[in-house]
């Protein structure tokens, strides 16, 4: 591999990989792609919490946009959430927020020794705000969410948990050296993992 550049010695690993990650070149797909392969993200806020009002704020939290598997993911991150809280209660408050999600969570970073941080071991940033699901998407959010985080059922009822799901107005895609690209909603919801 000596002489090769930098991008076709990634795209050679993706290959290596079984070609499971898409290329750098395609952003909209490496977005899906992310996104269906994580199970958690870091959601961040703007606190209303008195001492912290209006600093930024993150947390985790689990999510899915569908079941696993190729076929499964909708692109729609889906959140299952209670008002006890501490984030959820900024989100009352203002429902913007940005959600983080990186394959450092999945084997890919570790196995070629990816630090979290270097831009081959994609991470994708949403901009967006989370709002509660209506009735009829509540279905298809809890086969997404409870396929992937089976306990979440035996969670206490008295905690009013609730469906919700990031709706995304942007994204970057950070997956290749010299810096994030952006994509726009429609191209990434156009586009298959």
């Amino acid at each position: 591999m000596a002489g090769m550049s930098p991008l076709l010695l990634v795209v050679a690993v993706v290959a290596a990989a079984g070609g499971a990650i898409p290329p750098p070149e395609d952003a909209a797909r490496m977005a899906r792609f992310v996104l269906h392969n994580c199970d958690w993200g870091a959601l961040a806020t703007l606190s209303a919490q008195e001492g912290l009002r209006g600093r930024p704020f993150a947390n985790i939290f689990s999510l899915s946009d569908g079941p696993p598997g190729p076929l499964g993911g909708s692109g729609v991150p889906y959140l299952y959430l209670t008002d006890m809280e501490i984030s959820v209660q900024d989100l009352e408050i203002n429902s913007n927020a940005s959600l983080t999600v990186s394959l450092a969570q999945t084997p890919y970073c570790k196995k070629h020794r990816y630090d979290p941080q270097n831009p081959l071991c994609a991470h994708i940033i949403f901009c967006g705000s989370v709002v509660k699901v209506n009735d009829s998407e509540a279905g298809l959010a809890k086969k997404a969410l409870f396929s992937r985080h089976p306990e979440m059922e035996s969670w206490p009822k008295d905690h009013n948990w609730f469906f919700a799901k990031f709706n995304i107005t942007n994204i970057w895609v950070l997956d290749y050296f010299g810096g994030l690209k952006i994509v726009t909603p429609e191209e990434y919801y156009s586009v298959k993992p």
